[in-house]
């Protein structure tokens, strides 16, 4: 392919000073030589989760040094190289995109780009980690060709953070697909039948998961009871420190002064305090024992699936089924109405990188709702309550919203993260953010009711205001404008919501009590839930 025969628009796009073309020649040879770079090391996690955390970090680092890769002239030809008929198609309708003046013409090529890009990515994907640097970016960013974003926006892209060193469990999509490549996490439940023909044995596989969930969560419980432990360690050693100090007699010379008030009352709060620590000391005891029965079972389990010999990498077929299923949360993310093209350009996105969906700008964001509506991760078994963020997917689409993909794992209730995505470029992040956890929350909620969805619970008293104010629409959707209502309107004082509506949140889904403490001086409609809120707690009826 020769420079002539490259049209002059896509040549501008390929260099900066002249119409120097990237040497085509390798781009679609289909042998199996393949540019091979380091690929970034991926933070893991260990086999048990660890549900102790109660907050976000705080971010210290949002950018890094300019990625210098971002700024290479060849980057589209290696991209493409490698990938065979795939490559050379996407080049061909690129080309024909580029070329055509008509704008219904250009339209038509626009709309036959997007599937032949997703073919890409497909074939992309099922090597990408013995692969080329840029391959990788082309899965996270959707970014191949530097020329089509301007080099304000090139620059913000290679100071965006690549490393998870927050060990949140925040990921872009390359990072997802490297964690089911290693069979580190399950893929995105799908409904569709799977074949017989099983990576691992699906029996077995359900059984370990639930093994898993046992373990993690009287893993859970005990990290709780050793924190309630600790508290109760602390407050005996206050009260003993007080029963131990005696001021000399204000009379008698070389004597003290008896027990006070005060240290007679620190000896009734020992008795209870040691009451307390002989139970969570039963506690602590039956949750070892029944930690030691998961643990027990799950080696078991997985010394069986390992014996089988089909648990060491994801097939191939695996990880085009999970880009299938990356391809629908992108669907779902931009909408019906929304900009469907799967790549960059450079008027669909900011060059801002703090209105960027990247992993510091998700967490902040989520680290902002949870302090609004603290509940939102937070899942109850066996009467403790654990805070399991979910597994959030950074998906590169011109979305608007989040969504909810699923609530948690169909085999383990109990621990498992959900999974929600985010669009890495929508108009507005924290929106974007807002409607995932939102999305979660619904999700949640109808899981738990179950078939009783209509009529327990968050989504029962819900859907019965739904339906009974003649609301139009679906019902989900309502219920997600409203959760952004809640968090951006109602938690600053500012009264949006219908008052049934505003009464079902504040019940299930309450804010912290400093902020009620504060709303209830905001109005009369406050003041009155503060006041049921006491009312109920006074008649144990909350």
């Amino acid at each position: 392919m020769s420079a002539k025969e490259i049209n002059p628009e896509i040549a501008a796009l390929l260099d900066d000073d002249a119409a120097l073309v990237p040497d085509f020649s390798k781009i679609f040879d289909t042998s199996d030589d393949l540019l091979t770079e380091d690929s970034d090391d991926l933070l893991t996690e260990d086999s048990v989760e660890n549900f102790s955390k109660q907050t976000f970090p705080t971010i210290e680092k949002w950018e890094q040094e300019p990625n210098s890769t971002f700024f290479e002239k060849d980057f589209y030809s290696k991209v493409l190289t490698g990938e065979g008929e795939y490559s050379k198609k996407f080049h061909d309708l690129l080309q024909k995109f580029f070329k055509a003046e008509d704008p219904q013409e250009k339209g038509v090529f626009r709309q036959r780009l997007i599937p032949v890009w997703w073919d890409l990515l497909k074939s992309i994907a099922t090597h990408f980690q013995n692969s080329s640097q840029e391959k990788r970016w082309a899965i996270r960013y959707a970014y191949f060709l530097p020329k089509l974003v301007s080099a304000e926006q090139r620059q913000m892209l290679s100071k965006i953070v690549t490393e998870n060193v927050y060990a949140e469990p925040i990921h872009y999509v390359d990072e997802w697909f490297d964690l089911i490549l290693d069979n580190k996490e399950n893929p995105l439940a799908t409904d569709e039948l799977k074949s017989s023909r099983t990576h691992v044995p699906t029996k077995t596989k359900a059984q370990l998961d639930k093994a898993l969930g046992s373990k993690e969560a009287n893993l859970a419980l005990l990290q709780n009871l050793m924190l309630t432990r600790s508290n109760l360690n602390t407050e005996l050693r206050t009260h003993v420190r007080v029963i131990t100090q005696h001021k000399a007699h204000s009379s008698i010379s070389g004597v003290q002064n008896p027990f006070t008030a005060e240290q007679k009352y620190s000896f009734s709060q020992i008795n209870d305090i040691l009451r307390k620590l002989n139970k969570v000391d039963k506690d602590i005891n039956l949750n070892i024992a029944r930690y030691k029965d998961a643990d027990s079972k799950f080696e078991k389990l997985d010394d069986r699936i390992q014996q089988i010999g089909e648990f060491s990498k994801a097939d191939k077929n695996a990880i085009e089924r999970e880009l299938d299923s990356v391809r629908q949360l992108t669907k779902m993310c931009v909408g019906r109405r929304g900009n469907h093209l799967p790549f960059l350009m450079k008027t669909f996105f900011s060059s801002n990188i703090a209105s960027i969906g990247t992993r510091e700008n998700v967490i902040k964001y989520m680290s902002w709702i949870e302090q609004i509506d603290s509940g939102v991760f937070c899942r109850s078994f066996r009467q403790k309550r654990n805070r399991i963020v979910p597994h959030t997917i950074i998906v590169p689409c011109y979305g608007d919203r989040g969504i909810c993909w699923e609530p948690f794992e169909q085999f383990n209730r109990a621990t498992s993260r959900g999974r929600i995505a985010v669009p890495m470029y929508p108009k507005d992040i924290k929106t974007a953010v807002i409607y995932a956890l939102g999305d979660l929350r619904w999700g949640v909620a109808k899981e738990k009711a179950a078939h009783y969805w209509m009529e327990e619970g968050l989504t029962g008293h819900y859907y019965q205001w739904f339906g009974e104010s003649k609301q139009r629409g679906d019902v989900r959707m309502s219920f997600l404008d409203n959760y952004f209502l809640w968090i951006t309107k109602e938690s600053e004082g500012v009264q949006k919501l219908e008052k049934e509506v505003r009464n079902i949140f504040w019940r299930f889904m309450p804010f912290p009590q400093p902020l009620k403490d504060s709303l209830k001086n905001r109005g009369f409609v406050y003041n009155e839930l503060y006041k049921r809120d006491i009312n109920k707690k006074l008649s144990d009826g909350y």
